[in-house]
């Protein structure tokens, strides 16, 4: 081994990543409370070199927000908000529908659909959504609803979760993304978001979306209130629930952005924390293939530094993304194809433009 780590401590957990051994949660936690940065990073891109050697994937994709109008008050939400204010919007299929054939006339590998809980809103609507899109752009993936959203459309439709979510696969829901899932400790969520479903119900949601033969995302929303411990246990439980259906496809890192929220008091995150929860996702997470930089959240040079740490993702061109911006990030809210080829060039990577589970992937030749 040359890399000398500043933190002897390391070197224990160094022989395991390098054995290909599981971490334990204590090893979680020492990656995070370890002045060494470089040497968690060190061993987050052994783990990431292994698994994806220098392939870095993005994807041609484009957000839809539908709604910001919500029937939660989340203390760490900058978007929702409810009908009377100035703010609010609510688009109709038609507005949803031009929307998607505006950015290069739809052509994209996927529409990626999450908004608000709107009170009005019947589950029909979201059925007329997502078949609508797939009508009109047949092979485009739509990756739509949150576990939230999904338990929430359950209600609307008054049937079990398995057939709402049966119901809309059956129209053309692909796969899922991660959010709503911020930190699963009890403790947390009472502060941050109390009338949100819990930890354990929200991997439930997700265990059900496998069942079905759909793939989803994972998130962890870092930097508020939550301790180290809690995010590692955070960490620990996505794991167990992957080794038992294995449905997960990439894990995104969420840096809390404070700005419009009721946790305005708490700073934004730094570049330290973003790349050692990048880093220590990867480490933690041997059974996840992915581990995404979500470049609108870090900042885009954060991102590609990320991609020595563990990163292996990009997310992709998004267009018009408006949760986080709602939240104060003064990123662009797209990027060209062309940019993120060059960025990940830039750091040394290998550029491959991919699908959203990563099933066709093509390598990007000058």
């Amino acid at each position: 081994m040359l890399f000398e780590f500043e933190d002897p401590g390391l070197k224990a957990i160094y022989t395991k990543v390098e054995a290909d051994q599981r971490l334990s949660f204590e090893d979680g936690v020492r990656l995070f409370e370890t002045p060494d940065l470089m040497g968690v990073g060190y061993l987050a891109n052994m783990a990431r070199e292994r698994l994806n050697g220098d392939n870095t994937y993005f994807i041609n994709n484009r957000h839809i927000n539908h709604t910001n109008i919500c029937v939660y008050n989340c203390r760490f939400c900058a978007f929702g908000t409810k009908a009377d204010k100035p703010n609010a919007y609510e688009k109709s299929l038609e507005e949803i529908f031009d929307d998607a054939q505006k950015y290069e006339n739809g052509n994209v590998s996927e529409f990626h659909i999450v908004g608000g809980l709107h009170p009005d809103f019947p589950f029909q609507y979201y059925l007329d959504l997502v078949e609508g899109l797939k009508e009109r752009f047949p092979e485009v993936h739509i990756q739509a609803f949150t576990a939230i959203e999904l338990q929430y459309l359950s209600e609307l439709a008054g049937r079990p979760l398995k057939d709402t979510i049966a119901m809309l696969k059956d129209v053309g829901l692909g796969s899922i993304p991660g959010g709503g899932a911020e930190i699963f400790s009890e403790r947390v969520r009472k502060k941050i978001c109390p009338e949100k479903s819990d930890g354990n119900e929200w991997l439930h949601i997700h265990e059900t979306v496998h069942s079905l033969g759909l793939k989803s995302n994972a998130t962890m929303l870092y930097g508020h209130v939550e301790t180290v411990e809690e995010r590692v246990d955070h960490l620990v439980k996505l794991r167990n629930l992957q080794d038992k259906t294995g449905g997960f496809v990439t894990f995104i890192p969420l840096a809390f952005h404070p700005e419009n929220t009721r946790l305005d008091h708490i700073p934004s995150t730094t570049g330290n924390l973003d790349l050692r929860a990048l880093a220590v996702s990867r480490l933690m997470l041997d059974n996840f293939p992915h581990i995404k930089a979500f470049w609108i959240m870090v900042t885009p040079k954060i991102a590609q530094l990320s991609l020595s740490f563990g990163a292996d993702d990009m997310d992709g061109t998004v267009v018009e993304e408006k949760i986080v911006h709602a939240a104060g990030a003064v990123t662009d809210q797209i990027f060209h194809k062309s940019t993120i080829i060059d960025m990940i060039r830039e750091a040394g990577r290998v550029p491959m433009e991919r699908d959203t589970v990563y099933e066709q992937v093509q390598e990007c030749v000058a």
